[in-house]
């Protein structure tokens, strides 16, 4: 049975989930065990040093979730603004539709944890960098300079964060669509 998950990985998806929803702070080990329905003992077994080593492998889990869409969506489209702006788009739909909102990253358990747990700052950091990354990697497909291109990229995710913290409290991504109609503003010249 290749797509059978195991505990391990459930405990992982629904501790991302709750994470991105809630924040670090506003779950607890007791609320992931009710909802994925997974042994306590199990929990403890797969993440010996609690909440701390699960909120890691969430983030991390959250990371590569995202750098999947990113992929996803650049590939559809070579100018790096019209892949960026249709990324943006993409998030910007997804506000409203579900609970699990692929949009909500990890910039709530990264404010909630940057001066509590060191750990987790880092793995939120990394997230962000390898973020970035893509974008880097797209803007110098398209000639723009390195130095734009780290640059550009570090907007683009600001953007991108404040944006869904915007469309959180709004709740709705019209944020997130005025941002991407900025796009070509912002990458106008290389």
């Amino acid at each position: 049975m290749a797509g059978k998950r195991n505990s391990k990985d459930i405990l992982i998806e629904v501790a991302s989930r709750l994470f991105r929803i809630r924040g670090y702070y506003g779950v607890g080990l007791k609320d992931i065990i009710e909802e994925s329905g997974i042994p306590k003992g199990s929990l403890y077994h797969y993440f010996p040093k609690g909440k701390e080593q699960l909120a890691i492998e969430a983030v991390i889990h959250t990371k590569e979730i995202v750098i999947k869409e990113i992929e996803r969506g650049f590939g559809e489209f070579e100018d790096p603004i019209k892949a960026i702006q249709a990324h943006i788009v993409h998030l910007s739909e997804l506000f409203g539709e579900r609970e699990s909102l692929l949009g909500l990253p990890i910039g709530t358990i990264a404010a909630e944890t940057f001066t509590t747990s060191e750990p987790i700052r880092i793995a939120c950091q990394e997230a962000m960098a390898d973020w970035q990354a893509i974008y880097v990697q797209k803007l110098l497909e398209a000639n723009y300079s390195e130095k734009r291109s780290k640059e550009l990229s570090i907007v683009i995710n600001a953007l991108i964060e404040g944006g869904i913290l915007l469309s959180l409290t709004a709740k709705n991504g019209e944020p997130l669509k005025a941002i991407a109609e900025q796009i070509p503003l912002l990458l106008v010249t290389n």
